[in-house]
């Protein structure tokens, strides 16, 4: 049974750093591209960052690129999302899922398997 937990969201001031982890159980996480996803009240959810299968190859949005930093630890079967810099309009709920395609597909329908989010809230 597939199974993603984040965690590691929290409360944090701008300009501070929070690292978002995203475990997987049931499967090896690097036969899967894994993206990370946030949904803020009231908005679509959108696509953050991505980290394919094939090469590990990365996509970031351009609202997070030169803050954030995606990268996974096969061994620990674990994806992290390290955001610094980060400003209020990163507050949302972040997600972790998985898609089987071995690159980054900007169609979030792809992704299948989804883990339950980890709050993130930037505020003074």
């Amino acid at each position: 049974q597939v199974q993603l937990v984040e965690s590691g969201g929290g409360l944090v001031q701008p300009g501070g750093s929070l690292r978002l982890s995203c475990a997987a159980s049931g499967f090896p996480l690097d036969y899967y591209t894994i993206g990370w996803f946030r949904q803020a009240p009231g908005k679509e959810r959108e696509g953050v960052s991505c980290i394919s299968s094939s090469d590990g190859g990365t996509y970031y949005a351009d609202s997070v690129k030169g803050r954030f930093t995606i990268s996974k630890d096969n061994a620990k079967n674990t994806v992290y999302l390290q955001m610094n810099r980060l400003k209020p309009e990163d507050t949302a709920v972040y997600y972790c899922a998985t898609d089987r395609r071995d690159y980054c597909s900007r169609r979030i329908a792809d992704f299948a398997s989804w883990g339950q989010g980890t709050q993130v809230t930037v505020s003074s």
